[in-house]
């Protein structure tokens, strides 16, 4: 069983990050800010799939409006992600921003921040400070140290200004695209802050890269209890980091929203063709919101003990598949049906845990 690290307490709207409160998911819109119809319309997108926290860019003035817009009609709390220019910071808080994301290093002088500390203090909302290679403390930009140490030292140099000035609303950030380097800043930042953690790999990489990159650095985090909030950066939609992010928080059981999928990756001894029906399955269960655990089998080596052990399962042989439901046999069908069987079973037993 998995002990997390205790942390301060953040609510971020109606979500509360740290403080013993489940690891929460979050993703980012890629659309124009200033399309208002095109930024909610991929929000609802984000939300349907499990997605509870989403940040939005504000690259220049005339996103405003646009941000407002979405601030007051979005179904998840709206954290403004702003660089470089800390009155649109100012203004974001103003416009109905859960939160702000910034980059001391690069939004300028101190009493900047101070500024954009300042306006979310009159908001009411959190901040998350956001470092990365690109915006170390200036103190720490050129020293020979691994970039891990600059980046929670530098992390760690910005919450000390900041809470010594009264506010504690404060989320943290230390990304790398090195899995390695990632895993050591936080670690730091776990021994060294009281805060919670906003953890993720940034810059990960392409949907299948990004997935590997995320999972490895993420699991190794969450499994020694660090973490309160994530995101899977992808260069990919936003729906595939939620997608993804929820798998790893179910992999180590820490968090589960929806149906488990088992499934064997078929050898010589598989007499269907398993792929398709574990893809159509897969897809089927996409929507489904009920934890089942389900198992899709290819051949008698583990197929009837795994079967036997999901809610739902199929074993298979020479065309055929035996359905099992709650570890008894119900009924063989042929190849061509067995998803709509699996489904039968699967439908039926939601629908009793629903009731």
């Amino acid at each position: 069983m998995i002990t997390r690290r205790q942390t301060r307490p953040v609510s971020v709207g109606t979500v509360v990050i740290g403080g013993g409160a489940p690891v929460t998911v979050q993703s980012m819109t890629n659309t124009d800010t200033r399309d208002v119809d095109a930024t909610l319309a991929q929000i609802a997108r984000l939300f349907s799939a499990g997605c509870e926290i989403v940040r939005v860019a504000i690259p220049h003035a005339d996103a405003l409006p646009g941000f407002a817009q979405v601030c007051a009609q979005s179904p998840l709390p709206v954290v403004a992600d702003v660089h470089f220019d800390y009155r649109l910071a100012i203004e974001a808080a103003r416009a109905g921003a859960a939160k702000l994301r910034i980059n001391p290093g690069n939004i300028g002088s101190m009493d900047r921040v101070d500024a954009v500390v300042d306006a979310a203090g009159e908001a009411g909302i959190p901040v998350r400070i956001g470092v990365n290679a690109g915006s170390l403390a200036e103190e720490y930009r050129d020293r020979d140290w691994p970039l891990a140490e600059k980046l929670a030292a530098s992390a760690v140099t910005f919450c000390e200004h900041i809470v010594s000035r009264g506010f504690e609303d404060v989320v943290v950030s230390a990304k790398a695209s090195s899995v390695g380097a990632t895993i050591d800043a936080y670690r730091s930042l776990a021994r060294e802050l009281p805060y919670p953690l906003h953890i993720g790999v940034t810059e990960a990489g392409t949907l299948i890269r990004g997935t590997v990159k995320s999972a490895v650095g993420l699991g190794v985090l969450l499994a020694e209890g660090i973490g309160d909030t994530l995101r899977v950066s992808l260069t990919a939609d936003p729906h595939e980091e939620v997608i993804v992010a929820w798998e790893i928080l179910a992999s180590l059981d820490i968090r589960r929203r929806g149906p488990e999928l088992v499934s064997c990756p078929t050898c010589g001894r598989c007499e269907v063709d398993l792929v398709p029906i574990a893809v159509e399955v897969e897809e089927r269960l996409g929507p489904m919101d009920v934890p089942l655990k389900i198992a899709v089998m290819g051949c008698v080596v583990n197929g009837p003990g795994e079967a036997r052990d999901a809610d739902v399962g199929v074993a298979c042989g020479k065309g055929v598949g035996l359905i099992f439901r709650a570890g008894e046999p119900v009924r063989k069908v042929d190849e061509a049906h067995i998803v709509d069987a699996l489904f039968e079973e699967i439908e039926s037993i939601a629908a009793e845990r629903s009731s």
